[in-house]
């Protein structure tokens, strides 16, 4: 495995008392695109603001590089780049002036700067609107020069915090293109999304957070074991004898509710093979059919519980 880019040992951040961040501990591997979910009030936030040296932790370590993450390490900030959910652009400046702005910030220096924003515009599709104020542009524009002011001085760790919020589904992929082919070049990310099917297509390995913990951390798959599959159906007449072999089925939970017989198992595809022999051999007749595998929401939902939170 590669090694640790990010090693984060017990962090906790507390605000009037009370726990933001309650001791977490976690490795992001070099060449990582690493996803972090949390519903809210869950810690994402400070846990961000941590990481991108916005704020100090009360307790714990934060080593990126071997460098500890402090708020006053200029050095080690620039090694991050931050795509905040609020846009961080200035609407009265142009796309090129913007990134100028942003490479000057950093440090970088003509004429590679120049060198640098001639690329990002064109990874970010704005080439052709350079010379255009950000106040004219759309909301997916928007966002994509909101990515491209955090590449401008090309990070190692790069955060990008509810990237595809409020844009259109154009614009969604190409950041999801430019967010794979960085990662390809060897950036590592932490992205953060409250749409779990964008995590589920992005990111190697997710870690969920909730109440200031990490409560799991783990592949795709690795967390989509933690649930069953259900296969819920319903059959014009229900003989007793197929209910007792229903139960008899290894590996399979019968549970029966509204008029329909829920089975909950760990292979979907096998259960449906054995059900819908057994149901020609017994002569039963289905009426409706419906299959739920395990998904990373129905996973994460799981894990913290379906009440609201403000």
């Amino acid at each position: 495995m590669s090694q640790a880019l990010l090693a984060i040992e017990n962090l906790t951040k507390s605000y009037d008392g009370h726990p933001a961040l309650a001791g977490i501990s976690l490795r992001v591997h070099e060449g990582e695109l690493f996803g972090l979910l949390g519903p809210n009030g869950a810690g994402k936030t400070t846990f961000m603001s941590i990481v991108s040296c916005l704020m100090d932790a009360s307790s714990g370590v934060a080593m990126l590089k071997g460098r500890r993450l402090s708020t006053r390490d200029i050095e080690v900030r620039r090694l991050i780049g931050l795509v905040p959910q609020e846009l961080a652009i200035y609407n009265e400046l142009t796309a090129r002036e913007n990134l100028r702005f942003f490479g000057e910030l950093y440090g970088v220096k003509p004429p590679e700067l120049d060198r640098r924003i001639d690329a990002t515009l064109s990874a970010i599709g704005l080439a052709d609107r350079q010379h255009d104020r950000a106040g004219t542009f759309s909301g997916g524009m928007k966002r994509r020069l909101n990515l491209g002011a955090a590449l401008i001085h090309q990070p190692t760790l790069l955060l990008l915090d509810e990237p595809t919020t409020g844009v259109d589904p154009q614009s969604r992929n190409h950041i999801f293109d430019e967010v794979r082919r960085l990662n390809q070049t060897g950036v590592t990310i932490i992205y953060t999304s409250h749409y779990m099917e964008e995590v589920e297509a992005l990111c190697s390995r997710i870690g969920i957070i909730d109440h200031g913990r990490l409560i799991a951390c783990d592949t795709l798959d690795g967390l989509l074991r933690q649930l069953d599959g259900l296969i819920r159906l319903r059959v014009a007449q229900t003989p007793p004898t197929f209910r007792e072999r229903l139960q008899h089925l290894p590996g399979v939970k019968l549970t029966e509710r509204d008029g329909s017989l829920d089975l909950e198992t760990a292979d979907v595809k096998s259960l449906l093979t054995r059900l819908m022999a057994l149901m020609i051999e017994m002569h039963v007749d289905l009426t409706s059919l419906e299959i739920q595998e395990p998904n990373l929401e129905r996973v994460f939902l799981h894990l913290t519980g379906r009440a609201l939170r403000d």
